[in-house]
């Protein structure tokens, strides 16, 4: 268990370190349809959202958590593709907001949204190498979902949300 969670804490130090480090260079491309990046950031960062939603939802029918649903043959291919599908478009947002803009403090949002974005990484990078270790999955793998599930939902709504409301 220690080296997934020296992985995880390498991967987000290393990305708020660069991201503190890096001056943002506000990668400018137009997306047709879209008005501006951080426009496309935010539907792609609530697209990610829902699909969190969607992994929530299949792990508790997955698991026998909703009595009331027995699960379908088909749940955990649900889970996993919705996983995946979350992590792809999870993937150029980062890349954007840490290449882009950078590790930013200037307010309490703004912080926490980086400390997020760092933090979701890492656990994910957890998540991920704990799901090949025999043994372990049983108790820590729904934990570190749920922490990825929070994370995700907590950098959404410090980000996508504030600027749906802004806008």
């Amino acid at each position: 268990m220690l080296v997934p969670l020296l992985a995880g804490a390498l991967v987000s130090v290393a990305l708020g370190v660069y991201g503190s480090r890096h001056k943002g260079d506000s990668i400018v491309f137009r997306v047709s349809g879209f008005e501006n990046l951080i426009e496309v950031k935010s539907w792609m960062a609530l697209a990610a959202g829902v699909l969190a939603v969607v992994q929530l939802g299949s792990a508790l029918i997955m698991y026998g958590k909703i009595k009331a649903i027995r699960p379908p043959s088909w749940i955990g291919i649900l889970h996993r593709w919705s996983g995946r599908l979350a992590f792809f478009i999870a993937v150029p947002v980062g890349v954007f907001c840490l290449y882009g803009i950078g590790f930013q403090a200037y307010d309490a949002r703004v912080l926490v949204h980086s400390l997020l974005g760092c933090l979701l990484f890492g656990v994910f990078t957890v998540k991920m190498l704990v799901l090949t270790k025999p043994g372990l999955s049983g108790w820590i793998l729904p934990v570190a979902g749920g922490a990825v599930f929070t994370i995700l939902v907590g950098a959404v709504l410090t980000s996508a949300a504030w600027y749906f409301s802004a806008h």
